[in-house]
């Protein structure tokens, strides 16, 4: 099979669907694979990279949309790639359709297969949306550490604190990849930490992580509560395939302290914070009832060189299938349909769309 690798046009994204390493392994396989010039560029791969993989560079994507059959890329595409996608087309990337209902509307007249990274299901797990939800977990508290600084506009806190000097107050709603994966980081930093979710087990799992962790069941009130006392709100709610619950209304944010931050991962779901909007990393902030919220939807996008590692060698074995003339015995594949030739696929996203 042809597989294309266009180059990213989302604002400021900087991963690449595939990484020189894992062209080769689909070359070697049998596979030609097309690489759009700079495609990796801003992770750190030159054009060259590619030749040497045994993939063929070419210019433009029109050139690249126009042999391939199955496209590969990270984010959903835009205008310039919709200009360009054929009914034929197999596209694979993420698309976080519930809360894009024009993007799925257009895919579904399109007419083409368009499976989605983030509903790809092995057993209980997400395997393509995991490496890129740890990585937005451990930025969450990264940029929110930032954000609290006085010169961003915060209230000038240091999140570990020091002798003498209070600790932060970390909040993370939501236990599962991305939500374990701030928790960690915030409490590696020493901060006070309150993790919500409702499940015993993953609770259980959060307050291993240590002493300065608590884990609380999701009751509404019980965050309303906590959220008073937070400088920083990390929102990290998944529902595969949905749109994400408002966990925190308007109501809610105001009680947090002037300078707060909120850092909402579950902006691709549409956000689980009722002042959520999504932005893009050349405006990524906004201030609603006095709180700083940054509600990029490519979180992953700013360390595309560790990102499109991670997602490559998750994906590999994905593509190899996807590229099989019998790909839809697989049922992790399947799983990942979310629209075909004219409808809507997955169980998820077509009640969304019906909704």
């Amino acid at each position: 099979m042809k597989i294309g690798i266009p180059t990213e046009i989302k604002a400021l994204e900087g991963r690449v669907g595939l990484v020189p390493a894992a062209c080769a392994e689909l070359v070697r396989h049998g596979h030609e694979v097309l690489v759009q010039a700079g495609a990796g560029a801003r992770s750190g791969y030159a054009d060259g990279d590619y030749t040497a993989a045994g993939a063929r560079v070419v210019p433009d994507a029109a050139g690249l949309y126009g042999e391939a059959g199955l496209i590969v890329k990270v984010k959903e595409p835009l205008d310039g790639d919709l200009a360009h996608l054929r009914p034929d087309h197999i596209l694979f990337c993420y698309l976080h359709l519930a809360a894009n209902r024009d993007l799925a509307e257009r895919l579904r007249a399109l007419g083409l297969t368009a499976v989605a990274f983030e509903t790809v299901r092995v057993g209980r797990s997400l395997p393509l949306l995991a490496p890129m939800s740890e990585i937005a977990g451990r930025l969450a508290v990264q940029v929110g550490a930032h954000l609290l600084h006085q010169p961003q506009g915060g209230k000038g806190l240091l999140l570990g604190g020091l002798p003498a000097a209070s600790r932060g107050h970390v909040v993370v709603l939501g236990a599962g990849v991305a939500g374990s994966a701030a928790v960690e980081a915030a409490a590696a930093l020493g901060a006070r930490v309150t993790v919500f979710d409702i499940c015993a087990e993953r609770m259980d799992a959060m307050r291993r992580v240590g002493g300065n962790v608590t884990a609380l069941y999701a009751y509404q009130q019980a965050i309303g509560e906590t959220l008073a006392d937070a400088d920083l709100l990390i929102g990290a709610v998944l529902l595969p395939g949905r749109r994400a619950p408002h966990l925190v209304t308007r109501e809610m944010l105001r009680a947090m302290a002037p300078g707060s931050v909120a850092v909402d991962i579950s902006v691709d779901q549409g956000g689980c914070l009722e002042t959520t909007r999504a932005t893009t990393y050349e405006a990524p902030t906004y201030v609603e009832e006095g709180v700083t919220h940054f509600c990029v939807t490519n979180m992953p996008g700013a360390v595309p060189r560790t990102s499109s590692q991670a997602l490559s060698a998750s994906l590999i074995p994905h593509v190899l299938r996807l590229a099989q003339p019998d790909w839809e015995e697989d049922m992790a594949l399947m799983e990942g349909v979310n629209v075909r030739a004219g409808a809507y696929v997955n169980a998820a996203v077509k009640a969304e769309m019906e909704n």
